[in-house]
């Protein structure tokens, strides 16, 4: 694939667009230089002119999946206990695109937890994911449909459910459908509202 003058974006994006899909097929384990380069169908002297080193491949690759996470279309659910289900449905891999996203960020885990930087910028997302997750908890129990105490330690558990619920499915997809997913997610929050 020759360069050419005045399109290094769109070769930035097609690059970015053969991480995606190496991500997808194989994780962060078989995310390497050769592997983006046969799926761009291109050498790997040309991935190094934009990623020096693999570190920077992946760190290209994480913002990539924090990109495509914050584009990814959200339900709408009003308020209160209704807002807090759709955005925990926002994180289950009920769809295809859901379910690939979820892979890649689970295989990413082992690359984050072997890079302090990373680690710590994996704990301000999950911190802020819950925080929002608190404020929706708060407006519930404003609104009553749950009983009254911590918002953010309410909130901990249900990230904490859903991900993990996230996990099961990945590696059990014939036992956690999405409608069994969404009914342990009704049951979890049936409990709490209870």
């Amino acid at each position: 694939m020759p360069r050419t003058k005045g399109d290094h974006e769109a070769r930035r994006r097609e690059v970015s667009e053969a991480v995606w899909r190496v991500l997808a097929a194989h994780g962060f384990g078989g995310l390497t230089m050769r592997a983006v380069a046969a799926e761009l169908g291109s050498t790997t002297g040309l991935l190094t002119h934009y990623f020096p080193a693999k570190r920077d491949l992946v760190a290209h690759a994480l913002d990539l999946l924090d990109e495509r996470t914050a584009a990814r279309p959200r339900r709408s659910a009003g308020q209160g206990l209704a807002a807090l289900r759709a955005a925990l449905l926002d994180i289950l891999p009920l769809t295809a695109e859901a379910t690939a996203s979820n892979r890649i960020w689970v295989s990413s885990w082992d690359t984050a937890l072997a890079d302090p930087a990373l680690s710590e910028a994996y704990a301000g997302k999950y911190g802020r994911s819950r925080d929002r997750l608190a404020a929706l908890v708060a407006t519930a129990q404003e609104r009553g449909e749950l009983p009254a105490g911590d918002p953010a330690r309410v909130a901990a558990g249900a990230q904490s459910f859903t991900l993990g619920l996230v996990v099961q499915a990945l590696f059990d997809p014939t036992a956690y459908p999405p409608e069994t997913q969404v009914a342990l997610l009704d049951a979890y929050l049936d409990s709490l509202a209870a």
